[in-house]
């Protein structure tokens, strides 16, 4: 049975595929059965960029321990980043 939980939003960026780099609007997160992660569940995280199509997509499965593992890093990083003046520089998400 599908959880139905998604969260979506509006992200400015670039992704990597085989074909090169694009830019990246948008990302979806869920919580869900995985089609190749070895776990019950896990958190399906997809970017993209929806006016290039699928061919953009990076899409990641990550244990649920996993995906808390990756957030902690993530504040950490912007923590340390932020705490020695080297904060991003704010950029519309329109």
């Amino acid at each position: 049975m599908c959880t139905g939980i998604v969260e979506n939003t509006r992200v400015a960026g670039s992704g990597k595929t085989p074909h090169g780099w694009f830019p990246l609007d948008q990302v979806s997160v869920s919580y869900d059965h995985p089609d190749h992660a070895q776990a019950e569940r896990a958190v399906i995280i997809d970017f993209l960029n929806e006016s290039i199509g699928l061919e953009s997509r990076i899409a990641l499965e990550l244990t649920p321990e996993s995906a808390k593992n990756l957030v902690h890093a993530i504040l950490a990083s912007l923590s340390r980043g932020e705490g020695e003046g080297l904060g991003a520089r704010k950029e519309s998400l329109q």
